[in-house]
């Protein structure tokens, strides 16, 4: 998904604390921006506090919420490089159509894993023009120097490794909980997974303890390490911790991530992850322009434009570092 908001600032991968090198308990309150055609969601990352959970750079949360027939998600063609894009669907469908010919929908419990690279072009709507529902987070996973201008490529996850423990059922999302694998591709170390309680829960979840951390509320209330949460804010929990206690009286649902520290200097900016100034103008001007990433066949909303930098001159910072 693409933000159609223009004042986007750029986000440098150190212009924040940090990655601490113990465990802490730092709120981070999500901020919101808008997706398509006035789907308004909720951004966790990157913001002033945290830019980036290992190699989690971007995590937006969008619903639960309704939509009148004709009004659903509609995010046109939009390019992106040095990234992947990972979709995990709880309620409603999306159909994703990219510049190299995928149409696949989307439904609950399933993941989609865009793997820009070098640079690819993807539309999201809404699967029929119905009234519906929908419910989701998206998240964008920044690859490695040694990765980011691989050739593009997508893949679909219909089904994920499910474990049930404590009251929660525990779905893994990426890469290795719980004694479970998921088929996700990734190129860095790292974790997701969301975990669903229909009523009262209580859950001490294994850690790497050489990961970051953070947890959302989707739905409902939870605590986590004693924390109280809900919907809206990002508890980030730094490194080093080797277990996660999580409980809920009633039914919630909590996105878990995390990943080793990522080593690598990162500018973000609209939909594109560089390491350069220069790397990001030459992006921004190739896809207003039309020139090096491909149009997505058949797509029913109209091709977006990146934002004008007005002058605003990126720059990448120091490492990601770690602070022990």
């Amino acid at each position: 998904m693409s933000t159609s908001d223009p004042s986007d600032q750029p986000s440098l991968s150190t212009d924040c604390p940090a990655c601490p090198g113990e465990p802490v308990l730092e709120r981070i309150e999500a901020h919101r921006a808008q997706i398509g055609e006035g789907f308004v969601i909720r951004r966790a990352l990157p913001t002033a506090q945290r830019r980036m959970v290992g190699p989690w750079c971007f995590l937006d949360h969008l619903g639960p919420g309704a939509y009148e027939a004709g009004h659903g998600l509609s995010v046109g063609p939009h390019p992106h490089i040095g990234l992947q894009t990972f979709t995990w669907l709880v309620e409603g469908e999306i159909f994703h159509r990219d510049s190299l010919g995928y149409e696949q929908i989307i439904r609950p419990g399933q993941v989609n894993l865009m793997t820009a690279g070098r640079g690819i072009t993807h539309s999201e709507d809404a699967v029929t023009q119905e009234a519906g529902r929908i419910h989701a987070a998206q998240l964008w996973i920044a690859l490695p120097d040694a990765e980011r201008h691989r050739e593009p490529s997508f893949r679909h996850y219909p089904t994920l490794p499910r474990v049930e423990r404590g009251g929660f059922v525990a779905t893994v999302l990426a890469g290795q909980a719980l004694g479970e694998q998921a088929p996700a591709e990734v190129f860095s170390p790292l974790v997701g997974v969301d975990f669903c309680a229909e009523g009262p829960a209580e859950l001490s979840v294994p850690l790497d303890h050489a990961f970051e951390h953070a947890v959302m509320v989707m739905s409902g209330a939870a605590e986590v390490e004693g924390e109280r949460l809900e919907p809206g804010t990002l508890l980030y929990l730094g490194l080093g911790r080797r277990e996660l206690a999580l409980r809920c009286d009633a039914a919630a649902r909590l996105l878990l991530v995390g990943g080793a520290p990522f080593g690598e200097e990162v500018l973000m900016w609209w939909n594109f992850v560089g390491r350069t100034h220069e790397e990001i103008i030459t992006a921004t001007e190739d896809w207003n322009a039309g020139r090096h990433f491909p149009p997505v066949p058949a797509s029913p909303s109209p091709r977006l434009q990146a934002p004008d930098l007005g002058g605003l001159r990126l720059r990448a910072s120091r490492d990601h570092r770690v602070v022990r």
